[in-house]
């Protein structure tokens, strides 16, 4: 796992750092999420404290994505203040542009995390039900994480960003066990064009 996490971190450098200069960049984002908030399925939220610092680099979209409607390809890394799950990713993000600076911004990504994956100690005792009410247990290393914003741009190069993202394997990884999170929160973006 921290084999994982240190490749993953070098990914996100090297590729903020080379291509900064390459003129692929198209934007970059910063900004705070409140972290594992209740949404739709409440039964896992907040049961992780703290908020989350999140910073993104968004790409511009390669000429073979085309077919694919033109998603920016992104990476992202999101580490909970509190010590909590942090993540780290890439993905494709398609942006809409609508009215007078606005956009709206659906996300397909991947992530891993060092949160729990499993409970450590045996089903039916009184350590396993206290390590399952204070964790969540995303039952894989690998998540999926799938985003929505709307983003709102002020001029050229500024804009700030409503987003919202779910992390979770779908039951697919993880023999099934799939508790997965929601955060949501406010970035602030720079465009570079």
């Amino acid at each position: 796992m921290k084999l994982r996490n240190s490749l993953l971190a070098g990914v996100i450098a090297l590729a903020g750092i080379g291509t900064a200069n390459a003129g692929v960049v198209e934007e970059v984002r910063a900004g705070v999420t409140a972290h594992n908030i209740c949404v739709a399925n409440c039964k896992n939220a907040d049961k992780e404290d703290g908020p989350n610092v999140a910073g993104e680099i968004m790409f511009k979209s390669p000429d073979f994505l085309s077919w694919a409607f033109s998603p920016n390809p992104y990476v992202m890394a999101s580490v909970n203040t509190a010590g909590e799950t942090s993540f780290g990713g890439f993905g494709l993000e398609w942006q809409y542009e609508f009215g007078d600076g606005w956009a709206i911004e659906p996300g397909l990504g991947y992530v891993i995390h060092n949160g729990e994956v499993n409970n450590p100690y045996p089903n039916g005792t009184p350590e396993a039900a206290a390590f399952f009410e204070e964790h969540v247990l995303f039952g894989s290393e690998d998540l999926f994480r799938t985003s929505l914003s709307l983003s709102k741009y002020f001029s050229d190069d500024w804009g700030v960003q409503l987003m919202f993202e779910h992390l979770s394997h779908g039951q697919i990884l993880g023999e099934g066990r799939n508790q997965g999170i929601d955060n949501l929160g406010v970035r602030v973006m720079y465009r570079f064009d």
